[in-house]
């Protein structure tokens, strides 16, 4: 369920000013901001939709502080990103996938620090399936001195000022909250701007829909072995069995939940036990906006929003949808919680 209006062409830079407006003694930086981020997926877009031809495909021989191999294009976003944010002297930090620590920036007095994973999904990239980019906003500790520390960026999802993603799939598409609704604009490549197509996008409360890995299968908690299970039962009267979706890019999987409703899941498992994904630049954006679209994400335990970092890095569990299939995998989560494997 979208709100349109399409009796004219808004653009993200208009949308962003306007928003701005409506706030008395606004100074614009966070605009700015955004405003940044956008000019950098319009260059990552291009790059990715050119990428068979330009030599940018493929591993370029490192890899990344999670072990993980890198890809040219995950250094390319990385860069377009991390340039951007730097330009306008409003970020004085940002933290990334592809970099071990903290990365600083020119201006140290700067009133943000930024979280990003550059180009969620990158395994997909050789093989022309959706990928993302991940972007979360925080503002840093005012301080009398100018030092800007790691500590200062272990901050709560909850006290994100912005977070928001791009989608370059079949188009380019960038959602983002300021924790005012979710509003979603359309890359049109005529003009080079993007343009807006959702102003306050809602999830539906339930979706037909689930989207996990189901290679790990045997790794999982009792009681998610059965809720899968329930969700691939039919019954007519809870329109099951329900659709298994899973592209392998976490952007292009909530967008599509966000979309169509239903509920994304990465468990923590054997291998994973602490589960896999990254909470401070994959989970916590991801859950704002879902939440601000009416959605809900949990660890399983505890909503995602409300954990408290103690690493930059820090893995967790993530069950984040449609409120009532996450409630429901809740209820199975709960009732077999003393149940081994």
């Amino acid at each position: 369920m979208t709100s349109k209006d399409n009796s004219r062409m808004e653009t993200l830079e208009e949308y962003i000013i306007q928003n701005q407006n409506r706030f008395p003694g606004a100074t614009g930086e966070l605009s700015q901001l955004l405003r940044d981020i956008g000019l950098a997926s319009k260059i990552i877009s291009r790059e990715v939709n050119k990428a068979g031809i330009t030599n940018i495909l493929g591993f370029d021989g490192s890899t990344n502080i999670h072990g993980e191999s890198v890809k040219k294009l995950d250094l390319f976003a990385d860069q377009q990103l991390i340039s951007a944010l730097n330009r306008s002297l409003i970020t004085c930090m940002v933290i990334s996938e592809e970099n071990d620590g903290i990365v600083k920036l020119s201006s140290k007095g700067g009133k943000y620090i930024v979280y990003l994973d550059p180009l969620d999904g990158s395994s997909n990239i050789d093989v022309n399936v959706s990928i993302g980019s991940i972007f979360s906003v925080y503002m840093r500790e005012a301080r009398y001195d100018a030092t800007v520390r790691e500590q200062d960026a272990l901050q709560p999802g909850v006290r994100q000022v912005a977070a928001g993603y791009v989608l370059y799939g079949s188009s380019t598409i960038l959602a983002y909250t300021t924790g005012l609704g979710v509003s979603v604009f359309t890359l049109d490549p005529s003009i080079g701007e993007f343009i807006l197509s959702d102003r306050k996008i809602k999830i539906p409360d339930h979706g037909p829909i689930y989207s996990i890995n189901e290679g790990s299968y045997n790794s999982w908690d009792m009681g998610l072995k059965k809720y899968i299970k329930y969700c691939q039962e039919e019954d007519p009267d809870t329109n099951r069995p329900y659709s298994a979706r899973y592209i392998g890019s976490m952007v292009a999987d909530i967008h599509r939940t966000l979309i169509k409703g239903g509920i994304f899941i990465y468990p923590h498992s054997k291998k994973y036990p602490s589960g896999k994904l990254r909470l401070m630049y994959e989970c916590n954006p991801l859950s704002f906006i879902i939440e601000q679209a009416g959605g809900m994400a949990t660890d399983g335990h505890k909503r995602i929003m409300e954990l408290e970092p103690e690493a930059i890095h820090q893995q967790t569990p993530i069950y984040i949808g449609s409120k009532k299939n996450v409630q429901k995998v809740m209820d199975f989560l709960n009732e077999y919680s003393t149940v081994n494997v």
